[in-house]
């Protein structure tokens, strides 16, 4: 070992940053966290945070389903009308 390191040009944190995700701070309500911490332990340890991420993830996903429903029920309803008007 070296009596001195340089750690001048250093720099903090984890040495490989996690790629695809970003650090954030974030304030959940205590029974949520609770429920999120308690099933990770049901599902025999795992991580709480993971957990939350994948909550998130299917509730975006799922509410553009909807979206995608109405728009294609507008445009059936506007189509129809519009060969209604042009017979």
């Amino acid at each position: 070992m070296k009596k001195q390191y340089d750690f001048s040009t250093g720099t903090r944190g984890a040495v490989l940053a996690n790629t695809g995700k970003t650090r954030i701070t974030i304030r959940l309500d205590d029974d949520i966290l609770e429920w999120f911490r308690d099933q990770a332990d049901a599902a025999g340890g795992g991580s709480y945070q993971s957990m939350i991420n994948g909550a998130l993830r299917e509730f975006v996903s799922s509410s553009r389903d909807p979206l995608k429903k109405t728009l294609r029920t507008v445009i059936r309803e506007e189509l129809a009308r519009y060969k209604t008007e042009s017979e």
